[in-house]
């Protein structure tokens, strides 16, 4: 059929298909590039599977025609919904486009999110909302503050059944933050995204803090001092890209277990490094995440929230093909204590593997927790109990292997036996305690100590009695508190065979709508 014939129907339908296309029109395109950012249709194109995305509602447009909103009536209503693949297993998505009206929220726009979030979870597909936004739609009204509502309740609904992910390209302001606070992943792209609640402007004029964009709300920002996000990328294709390889160890909704991957990495691997990395010295740091990745297959380690609460480390590797999440202190930042800031990053973790049926090993190095006014006062008893609450609660194998101290009420809160740990494995340099030895001996044997002759040989001697007597783990292994003690070369060995051990495991927790967290 050549133009000339072609159907007038047709070549409706094709006029209005290029328009959708075009966004807000070519001068608003050229305006967002000029910020180094990619449009919401480029943004999807690298994000998904070559050619695998299908969009849906192209054609609709905002339903406001007054206080000058008929003359902006643009196709998609500023936000590009669909679905597509990522190495070809379904996801739903929705991208916002700035040159529409800024990318704010009307009602028609919240709709057509609404719409996807619903298939998304009817079809047990992850959803990623690609949020670059001014915020609600002033000229709507209380219609925007209404969609904005519609969306966090589908957040809320869809929470541990399908993973959500939000990628924030661009501002994202006032009421739009809790959507992404909602979800269970945040990225950020540097020195090109914002969140906040209250802009500079208000900051200033309520609390007279001059403070940038960048300073109030950027990437790193919430990367290390909030702890709102948890990725912090170079551009938007490092952030789209690190979104494709987080999905690689995700189920796609809480009834599937983790995709597998066969690799090159032998399972029967043992590292001889290992039986030297924890120093003579146990006030001597070293680095856990060398442990890991020595241990896990291909040592590829896929850290999360890495630039906050370092003295705790999370994230997902694959032990002989398998996803698991890991849980590590690390002695080289603050000795591995815990503090509030760790123990609720780490319990948010463990609530995310224990509801998409992600197995948990934990690297236990930890003296206690960081004691102190500002911690008592801030709640580290509360912050604790939600990192003890979160291990209690979760059903997925559990697997903890101490390479060091496991020290008071931290040894509780890290998955021992007695909170239905499924093993619990111990290197040789274990120490297991209500405290140091150091410590406990000053306390015990405080007036033997201050009578002796020589005080510092006394007290030498019964520390070393107390490590004998008490903190070795042979002791715990007696009384069965750990389930074997390993030489630390054959960790990774030991734990794909405990994990293909538990593959069948069945748990429960009693008949309740919901337990009450320490939030």
């Amino acid at each position: 059929m050549t133009p000339d014939t072609l159907d007038p129907r047709i070549a409706k339908l094709r006029e209005m298909r290029e328009r959708s296309r075009q966004g807000g029109g070519e001068e608003r395109v050229q305006q967002q590039r000029a910020r180094g950012k990619l449009t919401a249709r480029e943004r999807l194109e690298l994000l998904l599977d070559p050619g695998s995305f299908r969009e849906i509602d192209a054609f609709v447009t905002n339903r406001t025609t007054g206080i000058g909103m008929s003359n902006h009536r643009y196709l998609t209503d500023g936000v590009v919904t669909g679905w597509g693949t990522i190495d070809g297993r379904l996801v739903y998505v929705y991208s916002q486009d700035f040159t529409i009206l800024g990318g704010s929220l009307g009602a028609a726009h919240a709709s057509k999110i609404v719409k996807i979030q619903d298939m998304a979870l009817k079809n047990g597909a992850p959803i990623i909302g690609i949020n670059d936004s001014g915020g609600a739609r002033i000229q709507e009204g209380l219609a925007s503050l209404v969609g904005y509502s519609e969306i966090f309740l589908r957040n809320t609904l869809s929470s541990g059944v399908i993973p959500q992910i939000s990628a924030i390209m661009g501002p994202c302001a006032g009421g739009a933050v809790y959507s992404p606070a909602l979800t269970d992943f945040i990225f950020m792209v540097k020195n090109n995204s914002y969140m906040f609640l209250t802009g500079p402007d208000v900051v200033k004029a309520v609390t007279h803090e001059d403070v940038t964009f960048e300073q109030l709300g950027g990437a790193m920002v919430h990367n290390t001092i909030s702890g709102v996000a948890h990725f912090a990328a170079e551009s938007e294709g490092d952030c789209l890209f690190l979104i494709r390889r987080l999905l690689s160890y995700l189920p796609s909704n809480n009834m599937e277990d983790p995709p597998r991957v066969k690799n090159s990495d032998d399972p029967l691997r043992t590292d001889e490094e290992l039986d030297r990395i924890v120093p003579d010295n146990p006030n001597k740091p070293y680095d856990m995440k060398e442990v890991i990745t020595r241990i896990v297959d291909m040592g590829t380690f896929f850290e999360v929230q890495e630039h906050y609460a370092t003295n705790i480390i999370v994230g997902f590797a694959r032990l002989g093909g398998q996803t698991v999440g890991i849980v590590a202190n690390q002695p080289a930042v603050l000795a591995g204590v815990l503090d509030i800031k760790a123990s609720e990053k780490a319990a948010r973790f463990v609530r995310f593997c224990d509801a998409f049926n992600i197995p948990i090993v934990t690297f236990e190095d930890v003296p206690g927790f960081l004691p102190g006014v500002a911690q008592e006062h801030g709640g580290i008893i509360r912050s604790g109990a939600k990192l003890l609450y979160a291990y209690c609660e979760a059903t997925v194998p559990k697997i903890t292997v101490i390479t060091r101290k496991a020290y008071g009420g931290a040894y509780c809160v890290l998955n021992p036996r007695a909170t239905r740990g499924d093993l619990v494995l111990a290197w040789p340099s274990a120490e297991l305690a209500v405290m140091g030895a150091e410590g406990a001996v000053s306390i015990i044997y405080r007036r033997e100590i201050a009578a002796a002759e020589d005080p510092v040989a006394k007290k030498a001697e019964l520390v070393r009695q107390y490590e004998e007597e008490v903190t070795n783990p042979w002791v715990a292994a007696q009384y069965g508190f750990i389930d074997d003690i390993i030489e630390p070369h054959e960790t990774r060995p030991r734990l794909i065979n405990a994990l293909q051990m538990l593959r069948n495991k069945r748990d429960s927790n009693p008949p309740r709508k919901h337990g009450n967290i320490p939030l």
